[in-house]
C-alpha cells in the first residue's frame, strides 16, 4: 500500500508539474503574440498618420483623401519600395521554419519580431482606406472574438484536429477568389469573402490553440527546453496570423472608408 501510494503521489507531482509548464508555455505563447502585435501597431503608425486638413496641392506624402503620411511612408508608397513590404512579409513565413531550425531560440523570436515590424510597413495602407475610429473599433471586436475562441480552443474536450485539412482547403479557396474578385471587382463578392474569411480564421484559432497546447502535452517529457521554446514561436506565428487575417477580413466587412 505504500507502495502504491508513493507511485500515486509521484503521479500527481509529475501531473502538477506538467499543468504548470503548459500554463507557462501558453503565457509564453500569448506573451510573444502580443509583443508582436504591438510591434505591428507601432510600425503602422510610423509609417502613416490622419492629416485634419487635406490639402488640395496633395504635397508630398499626403494622399487624396487627407491621410498624412511620414517622410518614410511617402518614400514607401510613391516607389517600388511598396512591393518590398509588401511580398518580404510572405517570403519570411515561407522561411520562417528554416530559420528557426537553425538559429536559437533568442534568433528565432528576433526574427518573429522582425517579421511583425514588416508586417506593420505592410499594414499601414489601412490607414488610409479606413477612419482610425472603424480600425479601432474592428481591432477590439477582433480582440474580443480571438480570446473567446482560443479560450474555447484551450479548455474544450472535444478533438478538432480533424478541422485541420479542411480550413487549409478554406484558405486556398479564399485565396484563388481573391485573385478572381482583384479583376471582377466585385463588391458582392468581396463581402462574401470577408465573411468567409472570418469564418475560416475564426476556426484556425480554436484549432492552432488546441494544436500548441497538444503538441506542448506530447512533448514536456522530453525536456528539451531548447525544442519548447521555439515551438511556443512558433505557435505565436500562427495566432498572430490568425489575429491579423481575422482583423483584416473584419474590416472588410465593417470598416468605413475615408
Amino acid at each position: 500500500m505504500a507502495e502504491f501510494g508513493t507511485i500515486r503521489s509521484g503521479a500527481q507531482t509529475q501531473s502538477a508539474a506538467i499543468d504548470a509548464g503548459l500554463r507557462a508555455h501558453m503565457n509564453k505563447v500569448y506573451g510573444t503574440m502580443s509583443i508582436g502585435m504591438l510591434i505591428t501597431a507601432l510600425a503602422a503608425w510610423a509609417i502613416a498618420g490622419l492629416a485634419t486638413t487635406p490639402d488640395p496641392a496633395l504635397a508630398v506624402g499626403q494622399m487624396a483623401n487627407g491621410t498624412m503620411l511620414t517622410s518614410l511612408g511617402a518614400l514607401i508608397y510613391t516607389s517600388p519600395l511598396k512591393w518590398v513590404v509588401m511580398l518580404a512579409p510572405l517570403g519570411m513565413i515561407f522561411a520562417f521554419g528554416a530559420v528557426t531550425n537553425r538559429v536559437s531560440a533568442s534568433g528565432a523570436q528576433l526574427f518573429f519580431f522582425v517579421f511583425a515590424a514588416l508586417i506593420g510597413v505592410s499594414l499601414s495602407s489601412i490607414f488610409i482606406f479606413y477612419t482610425s475610429f472603424s480600425i479601432v473599433q474592428t481591432f477590439l471586436v477582433t480582440a474580443i472574438a480571438f480570446a473567446g475562441l482560443s479560450l474555447w480552443g484551450y479548455t474544450t474536450k472535444k478533438d478538432i484536429s480533424g478541422w485541420g485539412s479542411f480550413l487549409i482547403m478554406g484558405v486556398i479557396g479564399l485565396l484563388v477568389a481573391m485573385i478572381v474578385n482583384w479583376f471582377l471587382q466585385s463588391e458582392a463578392m468581396m463581402y462574401a469573402i470577408s465573411m468567409i474569411g472570418v469564418l475560416i480564421f475564426a476556426g484556425l484559432t480554436a484549432y492552432d490553440t488546441q494544436k500548441i497546447k497538444s503538441t506542448y502535452l506530447a512533448h514536456a517529457h522530453h525536456g528539451d527546453q531548447e525544442w519548447l521554446d521555439k515551438s511556443a514561436i512558433h505557435g505565436a506565428l500562427n495566432l498572430y496570423l490568425d489575429f491579423l487575417n481575422m482583423f483584416q477580413f473584419l474590416l472588410m466587412f465593417m470598416g468605413n472608408s475615408d
